[in-house]
């Protein structure tokens, strides 16, 4: 059971089954770049030890550096991507909140890329192409595990019924019944018809009622 984001339990349909498949917050190493430019601040501020006379402008730039970090900390850590049954959807702001939605019928295709470091520290970045092409989903960086999610998807995807309809089908071209392997219950009926029994005869068309000689069709 995923123990779900109050911030993406709201925004959930529920009344229409709507549940959550995987919750994806950034990987950690999202977090380094933020974390050496908050040391840096600090180290910055301990140069006021050095300037008696000047002990401010240290402080006010080591000062400016730690919270531009701790903005960009909390930033990351407030950015969920969210996969459900019905759609992929990402959450992210501090002071104002930003949502973008897609479902899962307008995602055509999903590329992970991996960098070197990735592949060493196990992230990677989602980039979606979607009949949308909305901006706010189609780069998802610094993702945990990206093969496993991206078989997540694509098995969600797969089992919405949203792709690869015609693979549905077994027999298609074999002469055997069309049936769908997902649901063999809706098999067609393949009791054969009774043949039809050719007619005695059958008048020919006469609308002037003229001929009496009916059509003798072999039996």
């Amino acid at each position: 059971m995923i123990d779900v984001d109050p911030r993406t339990q709201k925004h959930l349909i529920s009344d229409q089954g709507e549940i959550v498949i995987d919750e994806v917050r950034k990987h950690w190493a999202a977090l380094v770049s933020a974390c050496l430019e908050l040391v840096a601040g600090l180290l910055v501020a301990c140069l006021a030890l050095a300037m008696p006379k000047l002990w401010w402008l240290p402080v006010l730039a080591g000062a400016a550096l730690v919270l531009h970090a701790g903005w960009r900390i909390l930033d990351r850590r407030r950015d969920t991507f969210v996969i459900t049954n019905m759609r992929v959807f990402r959450i992210h702001g501090i002071l104002a909140e930003h949502i973008a939605t897609m479902p899962l019928s307008r995602i055509l295709d999903i590329s992970v890329d991996k960098p070197f470091i990735g592949r060493i520290f196990g992230y990677g970045h989602f980039v979606f192409e979607s009949a949308a092409q909305d901006q706010g989903l189609r780069d998802i960086r610094y993702v945990g595990r990206p093969d496993e999610r991206g078989l997540t998807i694509q098995r969600v995807i797969a089992q919405a019924g949203l792709r690869g309809m015609a693979g549905r089908f077994a027999g298609h071209g074999t002469g055997t019944p069309m049936v769908p392997a997902a649901t063999p219950e809706l098999a067609y009926d393949t009791t054969p018809f009774d043949p039809i029994t050719p007619f005695e005869s059958v008048k020919p068309y006469d609308p002037d009622n003229t001929s009496t000689d009916p059509i003798r069709l072999p039996r």
